[in-house]
């Protein structure tokens, strides 16, 4: 199952408002752990969405040259 920008982004963000509400230190800083995290998977889906739509483009000129 393939994930998207959007469910990485609000994940991250679920992650940011539990690092908002933590009353411990620690439930803190493994809030903000996971927000850091999620938010990296957030760009690395939008890298690959955007490296995809880019390659299907070339695919479907080089379709239209043939």
């Amino acid at each position: 199952m393939s994930q998207t920008f959007e469910f990485y982004d609000a994940r991250a963000k679920e992650a940011a408002s539990d690092a908002e509400d933590a009353k411990l230190d620690r439930v803190r800083e493994r809030a903000l752990r996971s927000e850091a995290a999620w938010r990296q998977m957030a760009i690395r889906a939008q890298v690959i969405e955007t490296e995809r739509a880019k390659a299907a483009e070339a695919r479907a000129e080089q379709k239209a040259v043939v």
